[in-house]
């Protein structure tokens, strides 16, 4: 074999520098443990594999070669770093540090995250946090091309949202965790505000500030009014629902979002349940290429159990 292609082997090159640094074989042998001869063994296969003597003995001392103390002084930076590494990756799998980056919507994370994300930051307080806030389909699609780690999404999913040509779903792992009401949410003194339900022919007689058609809150309204025959009176469209929530205080109609959004505002706003809308799903999303990281499986453990 060329000596040029051999493979240096980091236990002989861990043998090497400790026989270099205590200037003998026996002294080595006793700080790795190992007995005299098969360091002895290991070091002479060093010296095989490189092709030139690496240690000459002068009276009770062993020193290096010229050969040697080259390969001693790379083997420390590679021993070194492998050091480094080895304390990084268990620094990750006890999650001590690392990055994740989750993938959901404002409104999930204001109101349906958090106890997930407190837990997260009390269990695991070394791993930095990033939230990538954006509309259901598109976490969905950055979680497919593997841009975030994982995504907390509403479904379902518009079905016209593809990657390759194939549907979205294909592209993901699905594990739905809970029901999200979507309720009317309209000032507290108007009149629907006293109804135990409102239906869609309500929803036609009113403005209405909607999110936007990027959303799957929207795609699922648009559906489910246009089965039922209605055209909405669309005042405003806009991404936030806690800017639809602040208008429609200040009288500019009203909105249609999910029920937990206007928790808390009970002194300013109604929200009213809609008959005949089924709930969407709140669904945990991953990829289906490659295994998740410790700081995302750690985090999907924590929301199956936060939020199912």
């Amino acid at each position: 074999m060329d000596p040029a292609k051999t493979p240096l082997r980091t236990e002989r090159l861990h043998a090497l520098v400790e026989v270099a640094r205590h200037e003998g074989f026996s002294k080595a042998a006793r700080a790795l443990g190992r007995t005299q001869s098969s360091l002895s063994q290991l070091v002479a296969a060093l010296e095989e594999d490189v092709g030139l003597p690496l240690l000459v003995r002068e009276g009770r001392r062993t020193r290096p070669t010229e050969a040697g103390r080259v390969l001693v002084a790379h083997a420390e930076r590679v021993l070194a770093e492998l050091g480094r590494a080895r304390a990084e990756l268990d620094a990750l799998g006890a999650l001590t540090r690392g990055r994740l980056v989750v993938g959901t919507t404002d409104t999930l994370s204001m109101h349906v995250l958090p106890p997930a994300l407190a837990e997260l930051r009390r269990e695991h307080g070394g791993v930095e946090l990033v939230l990538d806030h954006r509309p259901s389909p598109e976490v969905a699609r950055r979680v497919a091309e593997g841009t975030v780690d994982l995504g907390i999404v509403t479904l379902p999913l518009p079905a016209s949202l593809r990657i390759g040509g194939r549907p979205i779903e294909a592209e993901l792992r699905v594990d739905v965790l809970a029901p999200l009401e979507e309720a009317l949410v309209c000032p507290a003194g108007h009149p629907l505000a006293k109804k135990e339900r409102v239906t869609a022919t309500d929803l036609a007689r009113e403005p209405l500030l909607l999110l936007d058609k990027t959303t799957a809150s929207r795609a699922a309204l648009d559906a489910w009014l246009d089965a039922r025959g209605v055209v909405p009176r669309i005042a405003m469209e806009m991404a936030s629902v806690e800017v639809l929530l602040r208008l429609v205080e200040l009288g500019f109609g009203m909105t249609v979002v999910p029920a937990v959004a206007a928790a808390g505002r009970g002194r300013t706003l109604a929200a009213v349940p809609i008959r005949g809308l089924e709930p969407r799903q709140v669904a945990l999303v991953t990829g289906t290429v490659g295994p998740l990281s410790p700081a995302a499986r750690a985090f999907a453990s924590i929301v199956r159990k936060r939020v199912r």
